[in-house]
């Protein structure tokens, strides 16, 4: 059983989430499922279509992990999509995937900070993260990152977790993030410290008007928040500025 102690500890951040999903990689899936008691798949579906793909658009999915969400742009429509993501072990399980579904033509996944991507400035049509930028280290940057690599007017969708508005639904899934979730994340990834993480992570993120205001700094326009099941989730959307500074 490998351990990590809570992000934010040394070594730095960046370093540290790497090495978390390299470990969790080979069950990372399984552990979706699980503890997201399979919500996780029709929460990429809702980011998928508030994003509205094009047929021939180049995605960029950022922190693709194993992939999913690139594969679920795929399956709905038939764009190019370009997965960016700091672990490698992650984006090893996404090519094998690639492969079996038969499209490799279709996606490529390259191993890069979301944070200092290898693209020049507005090559992509539009832009999706699930999940990911509560892991960034500098959240500012990578933001602003994203809007770089996007075209005048593309469009941006953030799934990430938030907090339920609900008093009574906080307290239960309070219960959940900190006293079962952590277990079963432990007893199936056999990663000690990897899903005490998330509810931390969870607490610290801004979440609602508060990420907004940051995608806004960032030079996003546009901006919505759509809070799903319960407020668990929320799905963030804008475009970038059509003209560049």
């Amino acid at each position: 059983m490998q351990y990590y102690p809570p992000v934010g500890e040394a070594p730095g951040k960046r370093e540290q989430v790497a090495e978390m999903f390299d470990a969790i990689a080979p069950r990372y899936d399984l552990l979706n499922r699980v503890l997201s008691l399979g919500t996780d798949r029709r929460w990429r579906v809702a980011a998928v279509r508030a994003l509205g793909v094009r047929p021939s658009e180049r995605i960029l999915d950022v922190a693709t992990g194993t992939g999913d969400l690139a594969f679920e742009v795929l399956r709905r429509c038939p764009a190019m999509v370009v997965g960016v993501d700091i672990s490698e072990e992650m984006l090893s399980v996404a090519r094998a995937k690639a492969v079996r579904k038969g499209a490799s033509e279709h996606v490529s996944f390259v191993r890069a900070d979301a944070e200092d991507m290898p693209f020049e400035d507005g090559v992509f049509d539009a832009a999706l993260v699930a999940f990911g930028v509560r892991n960034f280290q500098e959240l500012r940057r990578g933001l602003g990152e994203i809007r770089r690599v996007l075209r005048p007017g593309a469009r941006v969708v953030v799934l990430e977790f938030s907090q339920p508005q609900s008093r009574l639904f906080g307290m239960i899934y309070g219960l959940y993030s900190r006293l079962v979730l952590p277990y079963v994340g432990r007893m199936l990834s056999q990663v000690h410290g990897a899903y005490s993480y998330l509810p931390d992570s969870i607490r610290a993120f801004p979440h609602g008007a508060a990420f907004l205001a940051q995608m806004r700094a960032a030079g996003f326009e546009d901006l919505h928040a759509k809070p799903i099941t319960f407020g668990v989730a929320s799905i963030y959307s804008g475009r970038a500025p059509m003209g560049r500074e």
